[in-house]
């Protein structure tokens, strides 16, 4: 089930905020900027499928979204436990960063903690499938799927050349570790 736990950013072990109930994690997020939806969709795909077949199936979400964010394309990304990349890409997704564009994922598969770091806060949203985010431009913040993840995203673009990073050096996440 998805869950928003809130922290202050110097007390990684009190939860301030802690719920599962999708109506508080839309609003309690949507006063730091962060858009979080459930979607009901009547999609229904295998963890095998390939990128094309989930793209294709669900264009019209797409198609309305990017048009509403002024995005111009849109990615699958998926993560299993087998992949050989698994320390390296978790590394680096674990890393405070911010981007400059919008960072925009829908769960088909799986989840993974977008955690966001704003206003000596620390907003960790476990996402899973049906649950879409969307990180503004700028928003300190690192993603964890932990150390066996198990997830396909959609990623939704403004900029074409996809996934940018621009690290911070802070090693908040450290002190937050995703349990």
């Amino acid at each position: 089930m998805s869950r928003l736990t809130v922290f202050e950013d110097h007390t990684p072990d009190a939860p301030v905020i802690l719920t599962e109930d999708a109506a508080t994690m839309t609003a309690e997020l949507g006063r730091i900027g962060v858009q979080f939806e459930r979607w009901e969709s009547p999609v229904t795909l295998s963890p095998d499928d390939d990128a094309e077949v989930i793209l294709e199936a669900y264009r019209p979400y797409l198609n309305a979204l990017m048009g509403t964010k002024g995005a111009g394309s849109a990615d699958v990304l998926k993560l299993t436990p087998d992949n050989p990349n698994v320390p390296a890409l978790r590394q680096k997704f674990l890393s405070e960063h911010i981007h400059t564009e919008d960072e925009i994922r829908f769960f088909v598969h799986g989840g993974g903690h977008f955690i966001m770091h704003v206003g000596g806060k620390v907003y960790d949203a476990y996402c899973e499938a049906g649950d879409l985010i969307s990180v503004p431009a700028n928003t300190k913040h690192w993603f964890d799927a932990g150390e066996k993840p198990f997830f396909t995203a959609l990623r939704v673009f403004t900029d074409q050349s996809g996934w940018v990073a621009h690290f911070t050096g802070d090693k908040i996440s450290d002190r937050f570790p995703v349990a």
